[in-house]
């Protein structure tokens, strides 16, 4: 296990962070107690200091099993957590981005992760509803508090994430460090804005789903063979995800796996983890046996004649503005022939 920087921040993390949504059996198809604290120990024994839950996982447990866990070495353990979802559905002020909501919310996770601060807070999702400038005092005044030391957001448009940060930098006030997004070799539309806004804003990435929600692991096949009861329950998501396209891209991961001996999971983890520096894939696990197979991620790299075939077969469509502005022909346009003449020392967005 290698470390990284953690953003625009000097926190070290773990190049693979832990998911922990997995910890509890509420929502029926989590891990116990002692399975999660078997997962918990495959990753910090591979060397793994980076954790994230929510108070919103298995109605609390996650929070609680994590708490448990790292409480014989805190300082050690980069904790991360999240608020925003509903944690009381008939409460209009049990959700939301809002202060009320926040502080609330913190004050419960740091009993349940028994903890007097948390390393990392994440804005869970944009809630529509809240003033920006809002959002950003509360969580300043965490970090001034000293019960929160960095914040991030997760699940939220690019221009808002955007126009968050920059009024944080206005004001003086905390920025986030750090964006969450669903990433993977399936879903790739965030390659659109919320990648580039991560770069220009120099924020770290943490990808959940990067096995596709299971597809990428070669579990299902075209006949729907290894679609599990909990599986069909969510039949909308499930037939977005198994389509003729997803499939085609599975297809390619497996060859790949093949090919080098590995597992598919294994190939699915390193395309994300290799397609930037600031990438930091978040591993969610039910097993001790599928931490341990995905931390053998870290064992090899992709050689650049595989992540061609993978980027080939997964490839989407920027769309406007940016395949405009891409093309050959509107370089031509707006730079005249000096374009492959020009070396900038940033990157091009």
């Amino acid at each position: 296990m290698r470390y990284k920087i953690l953003g625009r921040s000097g926190l070290r993390v773990s190049e693979l962070c832990l998911g922990t949504m997995t910890f509890g059996e509420e929502w029926g198809w989590g891990a116990g107690k002692d399975e999660s604290k078997k997962i918990w120990d495959a990753f910090a024994g591979a060397g793994g200091n980076f954790v994230d839950t929510a108070n919103k996982y298995t109605l609390g447990t996650s929070e609680k099993y994590c708490g448990e866990f790292l409480v014989s070495d805190r300082t050690h353990f980069v904790l991360a957590t999240k608020y925003s979802l509903s944690t009381r559905d008939d409460d209009p002020n049990g959700h939301g981005n809002h202060r009320k909501n926040m502080m609330q919310a913190v004050e419960a996770s740091l009993k349940r992760l028994k903890t007097e601060y948390i390393d990392l807070l994440w804005v869970h999702a944009w809630d529509g509803m809240t003033p920006p400038e809002e959002i950003m005092r509360g969580l300043d005044d965490l970090v001034r508090a000293g019960k929160v030391f960095y914040v991030g957001v997760s699940d939220t448009p690019a221009w808002r994430a955007s126009q968050l940060n920059t009024i944080a930098d206005l004001r003086g006030w905390s920025p986030f460090i750090a964006l969450q997004i669903e990433y993977s070799l399936i879903q790739r539309t965030v390659e659109r804005d919320l990648l580039p806004m991560a770069q220009a804003l120099d924020l770290a990435v943490t990808p959940w789903a990067v096995l596709g929600g299971g597809m990428l692991t070669g579990k299902y096949s075209k006949t729907r063979d290894g679609v599990s009861a909990e599986d069909s329950k969510r039949s909308q998501v499930m037939n977005q995800r198994l389509s003729d396209r997803n499939f085609a891209i599975a297809e390619v991961v497996q060859e790949v796996a093949t090919k080098r001996g590995v597992t598919p999971s294994q190939v699915a983890i390193n395309w994300v983890r290799q397609q930037s520096n600031q990438m930091i894939p978040i591993l969610g696990a039910r097993t001790e046996a599928q931490i341990k197979d995905n931390l053998e991620s870290l064992s090899f790299t992709l050689s650049d004649v595989e992540l061609a075939r993978l980027d080939d077969v997964s490839r989407v469509e920027l769309g406007f503005p940016q395949a405009t502005l891409q093309s050959e022909r509107f370089r031509k346009i707006l730079h005249g022939n000096t374009f492959d003449k020009i070396d900038p020392h940033r990157p091009i967005l």
